[in-house]
């Protein structure tokens, strides 16, 4: 990662092109929430689709669901949140600001300097109430985690789908921990969603499996376009392995503020399934028709934030470079992420431009997230562009008008060709897509 590239920077650039705002901003802001802006939700939505597409729609042996945020509430006893899913917390004597006491490189408040209380335990759960009454009866939590929903469900998924081990089921979601410190940016928030698959396999298997799956969440964000230097893998130590835990990897990303966690891979034994079964007496081994043998399946979960992904996609497609003097700033977006895949800038907003512009336009959007500017210079519309990462820009000007041809213009090398208005979806489609088009010699032959 370049030097240049702070958090700072990316804030910056995502408040002044859209892609995330401070939530309640009007209000003077509520921390660590944020709200996607007009670019950053189909950020957002991109890097979902191929996590979903990757992990379920290219795969025989994955399911999908989508489980209540709202559960009964042994179900959290029964996981061990309850009682300990907790961080260590301490108050300042002098500000009474809280702190978590295993950040804490000093015995002294990092706001004031004052003296630090003694650290005492704090459940990271939202409790709140179902129904019109407020009383211990009606207590519910916003669920901390997905993946429970999944183990819950094991035995309708496993009978309704008529599938046999190993069986994944993958999850997109919303969850909330009341994090003591949130902060840098949408990497730690309160609210935040997550891309999680459990993989439920037969003990004895769950090590090659965990290998396997560690492989292969790696290989999908370099699949992605992300630069593996900024990427490596992580094994706990006994000492850090969550209760349940027999292993875990985590998957980090060199963000501005270090390397941090971005996905982590862990073998949950049959732990989960274990719980669940004698808390709600319900039987949740898995017999295995094959070989009439009954157990308790292992659980290799593959569990990634969405918002920290799209964060570490930002930072990794920004880019500055030094055009005639100028610095341009442009977001170097695989082609399956970005936002927006094509600008349609007609040269100025002349009235014998318009029609065609908009013919165009709309042809393109039915098959693209396209945009349609014309305001400013083609110059400044073009940085615009570049800085929301869109892969190309289609450009009308007074000779398409007789030519019947378009000038289009490659994000990443500048590069600009002149095309008919006929060819220009299906070039479109194929370079995006990766692939050879007849235009491809064309485009090696252009310049900036």
């Amino acid at each position: 990662m370049a030097e240049t590239i702070t958090m700072e920077k990316i804030v910056s650039l995502c408040k002044r092109r859209g892609f995330i705002f401070q939530s309640s901003e009007i209000y003077g802001g509520l921390g660590s929430c944020w709200d996607y802006g007009p670019i950053g939700v189909e950020l957002k939505r991109n890097v979902k689709n191929a996590w979903w597409k990757a992990m379920v729609e290219q795969r025989a042996d994955v399911v999908g669901l989508d489980c209540s945020i709202m559960m009964h509430p042994d179900v959290w006893k029964a996981s061990g949140h309850i009682e300990s899913f907790s961080d260590p917390l301490v108050e300042c004597k002098s500000c009474n600001q809280r702190w978590r006491a295993d950040h804490l490189e000093s015995d002294k408040c990092p706001a004031c300097g004052g003296e630090l209380g003694e650290a005492r335990k704090f459940n990271l759960m939202f409790k709140t109430f179902m129904g019109p009454v407020e009383e211990d009866a009606a207590v519910v939590y916003l669920r901390p985690e997905t993946a429970q929903g999944i183990f819950v469900n094991f035995e309708n998924v496993v009978t309704t789908s008529r599938k046999r081990l190993p069986l994944g089921i993958a999850q997109i979601g919303k969850s909330f921990r009341n994090e003591i410190t949130p902060g840098n940016f949408t990497f730690r928030t309160r609210e935040f969603e997550q891309m999680e698959m459990e993989f439920f396999v037969k003990p004895g298997s769950d090590e090659e499996w965990y290998d396997y799956w560690s492989k292969e969440r790696f290989n999908w964000y370099v699949g992605l376009g992300m630069n593996p230097e900024n990427l490596r893998m992580r094994e706990h130590e006994k000492d850090e392995l969550a209760h349940y835990a027999k292993a875990c990897v985590d998957v980090e990303y060199r963000f501005p503020i270090g390397w941090s966690e971005l996905e982590g891979i862990a073998n949950r034994a049959d732990y989960d399934l274990q719980q669940h079964s004698k808390w709600s007496g319900k039987d949740l081994s898995y017999f295995d028709g094959q070989t009439n043998e009954r157990f308790t399946p292992y659980v290799i979960e593959p569990s990634a934030g969405a918002d920290r992904s799209v964060l570490a996609f930002l930072v990794d497609a920004y880019t500055e470079e030094e055009i005639e003097g100028a610095t341009r700033v442009v977001l170097k977006f695989h082609p399956s992420l970005a936002p927006v895949k094509v600008a349609l800038l007609p040269l100025s907003r002349n009235e014998k431009l318009t029609p065609m512009a908009r013919e165009i336009f709309e042809k393109l959007s039915k098959s693209f997230v396209t945009d349609y500017d014309d305001t400013q210079s083609i110059g400044r519309r073009y940085r615009r562009q570049d800085e929301i990462g869109t892969p190309y820009c289609v450009t009308v000007d007074f000779d398409s008008l007789e030519d019947h041809q378009v000038t289009i213009r490659d994000r990443d090398s500048l590069a600009q060709i002149r095309l008919p208005v006929e060819n220009l979806e299906e070039t479109i489609k194929a370079k995006l897509a990766g692939e050879s088009f007849g235009t491809d010699s064309l485009w090696a032959g252009a310049r900036a």
